[in-house]
């Protein structure tokens, strides 16, 4: 029978943990509607599972006006998030606390008179909450985009906290050529870091790898990308009923990772399907 091994680093991280707790407990205080300023994650099972209970996803403060709101993990802009406290009875922040470094970090760098360039993807909600904290501030996604930025005297960087540092080095190098100075705040968050440290430690080993996490989620594609590099055989799946047979067939070691936003019961559920279909 074939191993079955779940990274060392795997699923959901403590901002997760965090605004899951915070729904679960507004859900239960019964004190009137709960809905979440957008998807509270990434994580389509779990928003599915939210919206059951009746925790729904608004487009805008105004669409929870009277009632409670959370506001998402990725965080939101400062404009918005006056509106909620203006119109919502109560307003519970979710916003992960290392994605509130970011804001810190760029209103730091954009005070202290550097143009801030934020690495990571153009429109991810995390990306755009970052933005409004430093006026002028651009998104850099790829070494070449950095290239043909205009020169600046000075440059500050924070980066999106799912981003892979070897996206941060590649854009780093390439600011050197357009600036005087550059100035790097390493805002990935460290949970990131292991994630995709442990899937490719264990995809290098595995004949086939197991990725579980929303197809929206950046951090899960990354691992979905990290772990197909060093494994072909990567299946990146939403949840236990996607699983096929026949991908399994031959295997000697099956590895398992999870984005930050797939919780604890979403990775036993998969391996258990695994354990199923294989016979261990």
């Amino acid at each position: 029978m074939p191993e079955i091994r779940v990274a060392g680093e795997a699923g959901a991280c403590y901002g997760v943990e965090r605004a899951l707790q915070m729904v679960e407990s507004a859900a239960a205080e019964g004190a009137g509607v709960v809905h979440t300023l957008g998807p509270l994650i990434h994580n389509p099972r779990v928003i599915s599972d939210l919206a059951a209970r009746g925790v729904d996803a608004v487009g805008s403060p105004e669409e929870a006006a009277g009632d409670t709101l959370l506001l998402r993990t990725h965080g939101t802009v400062p404009e918005e998030e006056a509106r909620a406290r203006e119109l919502c009875s109560r307003v519970l922040d979710a916003t992960c606390p290392f994605v509130k470094k970011v804001h810190l970090a760029a209103e730091r760098l954009s005070s202290e008179g550097y143009q801030v360039v934020v690495v990571g993807e153009a429109g991810h909600p995390e990306v755009e909450a970052t933005l409004p904290h430093a006026p002028g501030a651009v998104v850099v996604g790829s070494a070449e985009q950095a290239a043909a930025l205009p020169h600046a005297r000075k440059v500050g960087v924070v980066v999106q906290t799912t981003a892979r540092r070897a996206l941060l080095a590649e854009v780093v190098e390439a600011l050197l050529g357009v600036a005087e100075e550059v100035r790097v705040i390493n805002t990935i968050c460290e949970a990131t870091s292991g994630h995709q440290a442990a899937a490719e430690r264990l995809a290098r080993e595995a004949d086939v790898m197991i990725v579980i996490g929303g197809r929206i989620s950046a951090n899960t594609t990354r691992l979905a990308e990290i772990s197909a590099a060093c494994c072909p055989r990567t299946h990146h799946v939403e949840g236990a009923d996607e699983l096929r047979a026949e991908w399994f067939s031959g295997a000697d070691l099956i590895g398992i990772t999870a984005g930050a936003s797939t919780p604890a019961s979403q990775i036993e559920a998969v391996r258990t399907e695994i354990e199923r279909m294989v016979g261990a």
